[in-house]
């Protein structure tokens, strides 16, 4: 197992928060350290690895990643079961139709071509979806 036979070394942990969480009051930076820990195995919380950023585009995405899981076009990742709801899909593409309308005018060209390539391909699937039954 990585890490046997280092015991000692661990890493250092530094809190860089402002205030104090028990007090609220403004942190005294001389006393921010925090000892060493050792760590023997890695953090299992985050088993992908680094989230990905956090930005227009990748917000867009994830509610249209939604909505197809919620047509039944790709299965839910917490147990991989293929699940229609139409009703929902309905309410995440109108989600994002509200999104587009509340940021007209704010996007760049590239978040606006993403926006509306979505937008159209969902509803043509939506469309498909409730023409099947």
């Amino acid at each position: 197992m990585a890490g046997e036979g280092e015991e000692g070394k661990g890493f250092k942990v530094q809190d860089k928060r402002r205030f104090s969480p028990e007090t609220g009051e403004p942190r005294d930076e001389m006393n921010d350290e925090v000892p060493q820990a050792t760590q023997k195995e890695p953090d299992q919380s985050n088993e992908g690895g680094a989230l990905p950023e956090i930005n227009f585009s990748a917000f867009v995405i994830s509610l249209s990643t939604q909505a197809l899981m919620h047509l039944g076009e790709i299965p839910n990742p917490l147990d991989g079961q293929v699940e229609k709801d139409v009703t929902v899909a309905k309410q995440m593409i109108d989600i994002l139709n509200l999104l587009r309308e509340k940021t007209r005018g704010n996007l760049d060209p590239g978040e606006q071509k993403l926006m509306e390539d979505i937008l159209y391909s969902l509803r043509m699937r939506y469309v498909e979806v409730v023409k099947k039954g």
